[in-house]
């Protein structure tokens, strides 16, 4: 999740690592605070790779700051992580909402619509938070308790939300008749 961001953040302009820092928790909310000692040692490691590059540039104060931007092969990881998400960026909701916070910068409608079906078939999969002593899936309906029942209440909302959405988003990925392999109104950056 951690590199995705980077990767997603530093496509859209360079930064230096504290205001990449900052974008990051922001996108990842209270769930997920990043640090120091995490995110450091992930930039360090994706420039070893290849992916980024570090600049030093003139500061405010007497100290140069480090700014940091993608290179080609960055650019070319940032797309295949996009293209080919590993299953728990579809399963997850953090993880999901980090991928979708960048799907719009893979430059293929199809292959955005593809990670989006993805998505929407994990949504169809039978689940719940609570299941019966047979391992079958409870539903509010069929919880005494109240608490439990909001759970759950709470998350068939969501996922109707996120379905409407899914399949909204869908058809307007879809290949319009009159423009062959072109979308009708996919966005591009």
């Amino acid at each position: 999740m951690l590199d995705l961001a980077i990767l997603g953040f530093l496509y859209e302009e360079p930064l230096h690592g504290y205001e990449l820092r900052v974008r990051i928790a922001r996108l990842s909310g209270h769930v997920r605070a990043v640090s120091h000692g995490t995110l450091y040692p992930a930039i360090r490691r994706m420039e070893a790779a290849g992916l980024l590059v570090r600049e030093a540039q003139q500061g405010a104060a007497a100290a140069p700051r480090h700014m940091l931007s993608l290179t080609e092969a960055g650019r070319t990881e940032l797309f295949q992580c996009l293209r080919e998400p590993a299953e728990p960026f579809i399963t997850d909701e953090n993880r999901w909402f980090t991928l979708l916070a960048f799907l719009r910068h893979l430059p293929d409608p199809t292959a955005q619509a593809t990670v989006l079906e993805r998505r929407l078939a994990f949504l169809d999969e039978p689940s719940s938070y609570f299941y019966d002593g047979g391992g079958r899936p409870l539903s509010a309906e069929n919880v005494a308790d109240p608490f439990r029942s909001g759970v759950l209440r709470i998350a068939r909302a969501t996922s109707q939300a996120e379905r409407a959405w899914l399949e909204e988003t869908l058809k307007e990925l879809a290949p319009s008749p009159s423009s062959g392999s072109e979308t009708a109104h996919a966005r591009h950056d």
